[in-house]
């Protein structure tokens, strides 16, 4: 190739791997070669001599059955794998349940398995990231970490304002026992998205929080929603932090009695396509899921390709206000 070219190997490869560094000349003389002589380069070969695998990691801390039920997470892989397409870069899906399937992970990783990682639903203060980071594999973290990792690329969304839209938002309506059904304790976009409710309800003389944690799941809405009925049965708002939760709230509003919003209003957070087929509509808080995984996989490739990580990134939230009264 090189010989039909009349240029250097170095030449061709940069031709080939797409490199700056070629002059217009060299760079036509090489590409007339290709199509004259019909190349298709090796990628295996690419890969031994880069030490590159063009895959990535798209890791998640949950169960299979919750990664498979929940909308946002779902949604979450699609958009990655989209923002992928023609880059040529697999995407490998990974869950890591516990601390030792983690601890296997982190040698799966080192190992040189993947080009780098992706981490979403990160619960507490995940070492992961920190490990991942020290090793020298390029990471990006969907969320805000529990503590700052030096050199960690994070895309989060703005949880605690989104909190505090949602419950000003009841507030507004003259609600005064709001509510909230939050998300597990160990994770930071719940913990953001209480302190946004606290926000917002210490704004109110004399309002009084009410505090029920769920686990993002539907179900854990219907009980979280019982027992708050049962402690305040004159409450009249309720902000579930996410969706799911939202409409196992509904289910138990209704179960009960309590019409929605007339004596119960209800508002959410994701704005997934549940959101507006419950009875009534969801109001809800919308977060960019496919802006934050497209942005995720741009700041990951960037560091494969040899650029620095970069700062922590927080994506805007905002209402999604679907109440008719």
């Amino acid at each position: 190739m090189a010989t039909a070219a009349g240029v250097s190997r170095a030449t061709v490869s940069r031709v080939i791997n797409g490199s700056p560094r070629v002059s217009p000349e060299a760079r036509a003389r090489v590409e007339a070669a290709i199509a004259r002589l019909g190349y298709v380069p090796n990628h295996a070969a690419r890969s031994l001599v880069m030490r590159r695998t063009d895959s990535i990691a798209l890791v998640m801390r949950e169960p299979d059955a919750t990664v498979l039920a929940d909308p946002y997470l779902g949604n979450m892989i699609i958009a990655t794998s989209q923002a992928l397409a023609g880059t040529g870069v697999q995407l490998v899906l990974m869950n890591a349940k516990n601390d030792a399937e983690h601890a296997r992970l982190a040698d799966y990783v080192r190992g040189g398995h993947v080009d780098g990682v992706l981490l979403a639903s990160m619960h507490g203060d995940d070492p992961l990231p920190r490990i991942l980071v020290e090793s020298g594999v390029p990471v990006v973290v969907g969320g805000r970490p529990a503590r700052p990792v030096p050199g960690l690329t994070s895309v989060d969304v703005d949880n605690l304002g989104g909190g505090q839209l949602a419950t000003e938002r009841l507030l507004s309506g003259d609600r005064r026992r709001v509510a909230t059904i939050a998300g597990p304790a160990d994770m930071t976009a719940a913990a953001d998205r209480l302190a946004g409710y606290r926000m917002a309800l210490g704004a109110v003389e004399g309002a009084e929080e009410l505090v029920e944690h769920g686990d993002f799941t539907r179900e854990s809405g219907e009980r979280a929603m019982a027992a708050l009925l049962e402690r305040a049965p004159d409450l009249d708002g309720v902000f579930a932090a996410n969706d799911l939760m939202a409409a196992g709230a509904l289910r138990t509003l209704r179960a009960t009695g309590h019409r929605v919003p007339d004596d119960v209003a209800v508002v959410g957070f994701d704005d997934i396509e549940l959101a507006r087929h419950t009875e009534p509509p969801l109001t809800t808080v919308r977060q960019p899921v496919v802006d934050q995984a497209r942005l995720m996989a741009e700041l990951l490739l960037t560091q494969i390709g040899g650029g620095p990580a970069a700062d922590p990134v927080v994506l805007p939230t905002q209402l999604v206000d679907r109440f008719t009264a």
